[in-house]
């Protein structure tokens, strides 16, 4: 990311299950819990050794349960499907956000792709 962004303001809403973050830019997102377990920065999801991202399915109904902020650079979140180890660093948060819609598309089109689809 060329320029280094800062959140402002991270809050998490249980009614609509969306993070809502707000950057020292002025620009707010809201990022739906589902869309940030499915573009997890997390091994497990980024896929090892340059192999790409995972696809992963079935996130509907998932729950961010707990954050926690690590250090001065990044957010740890936690879901109750019980993933936790990706941390989401600022400049990855807005990246997601600025993102959001591009990435989402792509991904339902992954989706629609699959076998089972």
């Amino acid at each position: 990311m060329s320029k280094a962004t800062h959140p402002t303001r991270i809050t998490l809403h249980t009614g609509s299950r969306t993070l809502e973050v707000r950057f020292d830019t002025g620009e707010k997102f809201q990022l739906p819990w589902e869309y940030l377990r499915v573009f997890s920065p997390s091994k497990e999801v980024r896929g090892r050794h340059g192999s790409g991202r995972i696809l992963v399915t079935d996130k509907e109904d998932v729950v961010i349960t707990e954050m926690k902020p690590v250090g001065n650079y990044a957010l740890k979140l936690f879901f109750n499907d019980g993933h936790n180890s990706g941390l989401y660093d600022w400049d990855f948060l807005y990246e997601l956000g600025v993102n959001q819609s591009k990435y989402w598309q792509q991904y339902q089109a992954q989706l629609a792709s699959q076998p089972d689809a």
